[in-house]
């Protein structure tokens, strides 16, 4: 899911596998390397999406980093054993955390700002109460972005009371900005979005 170096870490990887969904820290076991983020961010990020935290340790030896363990090289932060994410699957259906959606709601608009816009990302975050969730740079300097996420059958995400004081919080660096809804149906729901929703 994260395979990229944007700014700020929670975690620096992340993955799913089957139902599961793994977030990564790694640690230097030579402790000679401070990696940016820390310990309760990503556990946050974990816990709040229903996944696992997990650490791979690297060792840097002849110029280049390599994971320092058995398998995938994962470990559990707190008991230090060896992770298998295999093991951890099962057929259990598992519905989307709040994190879960805010982050898939991003990852359209990001998406959206590179691939349609053209733009070039600044950074983006994935937790839901902090915003703006993105900044890019836009065609006059940089751009925020504030993403909120609706469940059909709501039609579209509200602006938050707050935006005027996003906006102003964000002034200094820039003071163009936008709001992105985006509105998330399971692949059962007749979702048809020029059918307006039924009323909450």
């Amino acid at each position: 899911m994260k395979v990229n170096l944007f700014p700020p870490f929670l975690e620096h990887l992340s993955f799913r596998m089957g139902n599961q969904l793994f977030f990564v820290r790694l640690e230097d076991v030579d402790a000679g390397l401070v990696t940016p983020g820390n310990d309760a961010g990503y556990k946050t990020l974990a816990k709040e999406s229903n996944g696992h935290a997990v650490v791979m340790p690297m060792r840097k030896g002849a110029g280049e980093w390599k994971a320092d363990g058995v398998g995938l090289g994962l470990i559990d932060p707190d008991t230090r054993e060896a992770v298998d994410p295999v093991a951890l699957v099962s057929d259990e259906e598992v519905e989307m955390s709040d994190w879960e959606l805010h982050d898939f709601a991003i990852q359209v608009v990001r998406h959206h700002i590179e691939d349609e816009l053209k733009q070039k990302l600044m950074s983006f975050q994935v937790n839901p109460a902090v915003h703006p969730a993105l900044w890019f740079v836009g065609d006059h300097g940089p751009e925020w972005v504030v993403v909120f996420v609706a469940r059909y059958p709501q039609q579209e995400a509200f602006i938050p009371e707050n935006i005027e004081e996003i906006a102003e919080s964000c002034a200094q660096t820039s003071t163009l900005g936008s709001f992105a809804s985006v509105t998330v149906a399971n692949a059962d729901d007749e979702f048809d979005p020029r059918v307006p929703a039924l009323p909450l």
